[in-house]
């Protein structure tokens, strides 16, 4: 009995380690990009970025670029940015975001694209990261079958604020798997 007690005990604290880190985010200076978080080699999401770091996505191993910025936003730039990606060999998919007022198919025309294959490992952004972690946290919950304080703690540590926290919050609820 003690064996099977032991061997439990032995088999919790690896499952926890490995929890511990399969969510482990990782915060990194890139030249171009700002608040620049990966989730191991799964998907990092960063603010704004520069046509110019473009090509160190790429060397980074990213697949796609998903940009969830208007392109009506200062500094935004979403065709030069896209232009900069093809010329690497990057996938690019923008999926503008609008906090005050999200197109009812925002989140399925994210999931679609984050989903897509040829689109994995994806480099998410927005102007700070929060609006791509709170898309991120919804993926989460929705498709890998995470539960919510999981999501939010992994979402936190991507860049998730305050100010978009609610709308993932809200979404999740109002949208049960």
């Amino acid at each position: 009995m003690s064996r099977l007690a032991l061997s439990l005990v032995a088999l919790s604290l690896f499952c926890t380690s490995a929890y511990a880190q399969a969510s482990k985010v990782t915060k990194e200076t890139i030249p171009g990009i700002t608040n620049f978080a990966r989730l191991e080699t799964t998907v990092a999401c960063g603010g704004a970025t520069k046509a110019e770091a473009v090509p160190a996505i790429k060397q980074m191993g990213f697949a796609s670029i998903i940009n969830v910025r208007e392109a009506s936003e200062p500094g935004a730039d979403v065709e030069q940015e896209a232009a900069a990606a093809r010329a690497v060999g990057l996938n690019f998919v923008n999926v503008p975001f609008n906090v005050a007022s999200p197109a009812p198919d925002l989140v399925d025309k994210f999931i679609a694209a984050v989903t897509k294959k040829e689109n994995t490992p994806a480099y998410i952004h927005c102007a700070a990261g929060g609006r791509a972690a709170s898309l991120w946290m919804i993926k989460r919950v929705q498709v890998d079958g995470w539960d919510e304080a999981r999501a939010l703690d992994e979402a936190t540590a991507l860049g998730l604020n305050e100010r978009l926290k609610p709308f993932a919050l809200d979404y999740i609820h109002s949208h049960k798997r």
